[in-house]
This record gives structure tokens, C-alpha cells and sequence, in this order.
């Protein structure tokens, strides 16, 4: 009664819009459809939902809110807000629009839908969470080998929606999950003729599911699945071959630490034979195998490292552990990921360091 009372005093004073809030988050769509019709009963003045997501359930309540009569919704984009944030506007404007035949926006706009979430996701310095609906970089990823089979021959199968309505685009990924169709698509996406055809593609996929029993995993790595893919080509030639590396890391006298690899890697029929100093064991590593490489490929030089990534698979093992590293990299205009498993996390990590650099030659970062 005394929530109607406020309502009937705000329309009195003139007010645009009336708007009922679920500040606390834990309204259940129902409750949101019976209060919107109940207040529809007693004003003329237009509707609106302020809803929070502490049970989960801030775009449903908005959503209900709209179905029962609301006009006016608010939101945050990717949900971001106090608590568990608020009423998502990158899932809520595609969902009335796309679905319920509201036009909030623009399809100019919607296209830069994705866009946006990620721009404001780098302002607010939070990563934007891959499977968010809509603008995630997994909304629309396929990775089970009867679903992509299926999405080659009917994409409304598996996606809801077409993801370049909102900005987006689908991704076939390859895991433990996948089937020969996987390969087949991976393989035309980067541009490559599979000769070896049903049969090749069955090897390929057996390789790749051994490799992640042993620690790998590729969903994340499609620099690494690329490199899988043209490994399997009889007429595939490495651009390097690495020989033999050692790496040392000391403690001085004054309690500094210092590390310095040697490298002995192969290009064509030069063998290079270099030492580099670094910061870390990893760090000393590639500056030894971009001071052999970088005089047959210059463009090496613009390729950096943006992220390294180290996840402990056995935690039993202890220090012991399988250790898998992956590694993004980027030489400013383009980026790739790359993978390395291993109990030594020093050749987990050159494994993943080394197809970063081949898969940079491979596709032309080397010019």
C-alpha cells in the first residue's frame, strides 16, 4: 500500500515515467509480471524496471517487466553496477529486439553492439567475460563435433541468433569434444587444403586429443591449432628447428637474480649458436632465439609477448605438477594464441614461445 502511495504521489508531481525497482535482486520474473499489471490498474502513466541481478535474474525480470506493459528499461552495459551489477543492456537490447520486435535501436547500432561491450569493458579495466550472451568471444563458439557438423548445414541449429546482427561472429574451436568436421572447417578458415581429406582429418583429431590428455588444450590456442593443421601437410617445411637450449638462473652475492639462455636453432642449413641474458628464465629464452632468428626474419622483432598464462593441471604433484602455459602474442596489428604443456615449465613454456614465433613466420609476420 504504501509503495502504490509513492507511485500515486510521483504521478501527481508530474512525473515522465514511473519506475518500479527490484534494488535488492531477488524478485522472481512472476512477481515482477503481477506488480507491473498491478500498477497498470492504477495509473496511466508509463512504466519502467530498475533490476538488479543478485539472484540472477536482472535481463528475466526486465524482460517480464517489458511482456507485462513496461515501456522504459534500465540497464548497464555488460551488467556492471554494486553487488552483482545490474540489468545487462547487451543482452537486453538484442533480446527486445531481435526477439520481441521493439525498436530501441539502430541495426547500425546493434552491429557495434559487441564492439561497445568491449570498449567499455577496457575503460572499466575488467575483462569482459567470454561467455557473456550476445557479445562474448564464446556466445557463438561451436567446439562438440555433432554440433558443428550440424552448424555446417543448418546455423540456426546451434546459434540463436546470427552473431553479425550484434557485431559478432561464430568460432569453431577444436578440444577433446571435437570431430573430424571441426578439422574440416578450421582447416578452410585458415586457408588450407587437407589432400589427406576424412582420413587425414581422423589423424589430425586423434593427435589433437592425445595432446590434451597430456596437458593441452587448444580452445584457447587456435596459433597452436593452425600449426597442428599444416604439420600434418607432407609438404609442410618448419622455418626453424631448435637443436638445443640451456637456461641458468643464479643468485649473485647481493641477492639479485639473473638468468641467461643459450640457444642452438637451425634455419635451411645455418645452425646458429647465440646467448642472451633476460629478465626471468623464460624472458632470457626468447631474447636467445630472436638473436638467431631475427637476421633471417627481421619482422620478428615487432612480435611481443601480451599475455602468459600458467595453469597447475595436477595440484597432488605439487611443484611436480603438469603445467600448461599459454602464451598471447602480437606484433601490433594482429593476434594469435599459442599453447605449451609439460611437468618442466620451462619447455611448456618454450613450446608455446616457439609456435608463437612460427606461427608469426607462417603467416607472413616475418616482412
Amino acid at each position: 500500500a504504501y509503495a502504490m502511495q509513492t507511485l500515486a504521489a510521483g504521478a501527481e508531481a508530474g512525473a515522465d515515467v514511473l519506475v518500479l525497482c527490484d534494488t535488492n535482486g531477488g524478485v522472481l520474473p512472476s512477481a515482477i509480471a503481477a506488480a507491473i499489471a498491478e500498477v497498470r490498474q492504477a495509473t496511466t502513466i508509463p512504466l519502467g524496471i530498475h533490476a538488479h541481478n543478485d539472484g540472477e535474474m536482472a535481463v528475466a525480470n526486465s524482460v517480464a517487466a517489458v511482456q507485462a506493459g513496461a515501456v522504459h528499461v534500465q540497464g548497464t552495459i555488460n551488467g556492471y553496477g554494486e553487488r552483482c551489477g545490474n540489468a545487462n543492456l547487451c543482452s537486453l537490447i538484442p533480446t527486445l529486439q531481435l526477439k520481441m520486435g521493439h525498436d530501441c535501436v539502430s541495426d547500425d547500432q546493434l552491429r557495434s553492439l559487441t564492439e561497445t561491450a568491449r570498449y567499455v569493458s577496457e575503460l572499466a579495466n575488467l575483462r569482459l567475460y567470454p561467455q557473456q550472451p550476445y557479445v562474448g568471444r564464446s556466445a557463438f563458439a561451436h567446439k562438440g563435433g555433432i554440433h558443428v557438423n550440424a552448424l555446417l548445414k543448418c546455423e540456426e541449429s546451434y546459434q540463436h541468433i546470427d552473431p553479425s546482427l550484434v557485431g559478432n561472429h561464430k568460432r569453431v574451436v577444436v578440444s577433446e569434444l571435437s570431430g573430424k568436421s571441426n578439422i574440416a572447417y578450421k582447416a578452410t578458415e585458415f586457408g588450407l587444403d587437407l589432400s589427406g581429406g576424412s582420413e587425414q582429418n581422423q589423424q589430425i583429431l586423434q593427435h589433437i586429443k592425445e595432446l590434451e590428455s597430456q596437458g593441452f588444450q587448444f580452445e584457447g590456442a587456435e596459433g597452436s591449432v593452425e600449426l597442428l593443421i599444416r604439420r600434418s601437410r607432407p609438404d609442410y617445411k618448419a622455418p626453424f628447428d631448435l637443436m638445443d637450449f640451456h637456461v641458468l638462473v643464479r643468485e649473485s652475492h647481493n641477492g639479485t637474480m639473473s638468468s641467461q639462455a643459450t640457444v642452438k636453432v637451425q634455419v635451411g642449413d645455418q645452425v646458429m649458436h647465440t646467448a642472451a641474458d633476460g629478465n626471468g628464465p623464460v624472458n632470457a629464452l626468447d631474447a636467445a632465439v630472436r638473436k638467431a632468428l631475427v637476421p633471417f626474419y627481421p619482422g620478428l622483432a615487432e612480435v611481443r609477448l601480451t599475455d602468459y598464462k600458467v595453469r597447475i593441471l595436477d595440484g597432488g604433484a605439487g611443484t611436480a605438477a603438469q603445467t600448461r602455459v599459454l602464451i598471447d602474442s602480437t606484433n601490433g596489428h594482429r593476434a594469435w594464441s599459442t599453447v605449451g604443456s609439460s611437468t618442466n615449465i620451462i619447455e611448456a613454456s618454450w613450446q608455446a614461445l616457439a609456435d608463437s614465433l612460427e606461427y608469426a613466420l607462417l603467416n607472413g609476420e616475418d616482412r
